[in-house]
């Protein structure tokens, strides 16, 4: 089977959240994970970010080809239509909280939390990652919040690889269940026509 450039985006996944330990800025960079499945969803009318693009759907192919996943089936709740959009709801409704305390901290509210916080529960001093002041507060605070979902929804997929198959994760992962709305809406669209 021949290789394309996109089979090596594990190694993206990698670089991202090893960039984001030592600084936090580089969290901005997750972004391009959170808009471009998005887009071509949007444009392209498919899902061709999951199956193709993915870095972190990659890595646990990747890891549970080497023996870290007991390669057993995941039940079937975790894939089932309630799970999958009560997670991306949950998962909102972080992204949404995030941007509320990114907006207090530019508005001079509340003050720089210079914290990773892991499970939406437990925080994480990270402060050697950011230099106070080389950029305005809310960027940094953006950074922070932005690193601990992409960080807690890699542990939750790292957890559900080694529990059952390597790509468990992506049966209830936020973006593939929007690309797949996004799909399913212009589906729908082009019925109507």
């Amino acid at each position: 089977m021949k290789k394309h450039w996109y089979d090596y985006l594990w190694i993206w996944a990698i670089i991202y959240f090893a960039l984001g330990f030592f600084n936090i800025l580089f969290a901005w960079l997750g972004m391009i994970d959170f808009l471009l499945p998005l887009a071509l969803a949007g444009f392209g009318g498919n899902k061709y970010f999951c199956n193709n693009l993915c870095g972190r759907g990659q890595l646990f192919a990747k890891l549970g080809k080497s023996g870290c996943s007991r390669n057993k089936p995941a039940p079937r709740w975790l894939s089932s239509r309630w799970f999958r959009y009560g997670f991306l709801v949950f998962f909102l409704a972080m992204f949404a909280n995030m941007l509320f305390q990114t907006y207090l901290v530019a508005a001079g509210a509340s003050s720089l939390r210079e914290a990773i916080q892991l499970f939406w529960t437990f925080r994480v001093p990270w402060g050697w990652t950011y230099t106070a002041g080389s950029v305005p507060n809310w960027v940094a605070q953006f950074s922070f919040g932005f690193y601990s979902m992409m960080l807690t929804s890699l542990l939750i997929g790292l957890i559900v690889m080694v529990l059952y198959r390597p790509r468990t994760w992506c049966s209830f992962c936020p973006m593939g269940t929007m690309t797949q709305g996004i799909c399913q809406l212009r589906q729908m669209g082009k019925e109507k026509e």
